[in-house]
């Protein structure tokens, strides 16, 4: 898997940079107390703890610049902005995920609904759910905790 030229402090010594692209090498594997002290306490309560920021109150939920939103945690590339749409849902939503593998779907069971849980392959974080109600091109709609990314913006 390769991530495009990202350094994130908080992954340690898990990625190699060569020409301007990172490769993965392994996932990151930190302790609780570990993240608490690299996370804000709402970044650890969704990213962590499988929590939920408010709708409509994220900071990427109108953001439609170019560029790359990263998980917040690890650094790991989830989405290109060429495939977030408005989606009305109250988050940050996109139709695909930047490259197969770096997202985890998982069945959730949780609050008495069938629904698809998104981690962060690398790191495990919690991202928030996929549903099959997207735009034609995919059909999905990847709905994305704000807290959970970093948006890197294009070079002008």
């Amino acid at each position: 898997m390769f991530i495009i030229g990202l350094y994130c402090a908080s992954c340690g010594d898990s990625t190699k940079t060569t020409n301007k692209i990172t490769v993965m090498q392994d996932t990151v594997k930190k302790s609780e107390e570990e993240w608490k002290r690299v996370l804000t306490p709402e970044q650890y309560r969704v990213l962590r703890e499988k929590g939920t920021e408010r709708p409509y109150s994220g900071e990427y939920e109108k953001t439609f610049e170019p560029g790359t939103y990263v998980c917040a945690a690890c650094g790991n590339v989830l989405f290109k902005s060429d495939t977030k749409f408005d989606a009305g849902c109250g988050w940050p939503s996109f139709y695909r995920e930047a490259a197969k593998g770096h997202i985890i779907e998982t069945p959730d069971y949780t609050l008495g609904m069938k629904r698809t849980e998104i981690t962060c392959a690398r790191c495990g974080g919690h991202l928030g759910h996929v549903f099959d109600d997207g735009p034609k091109e995919t059909g999905l709609r990847y709905c994305v905790n704000s807290v959970s990314l970093k948006f890197i913006p294009d070079k002008k």
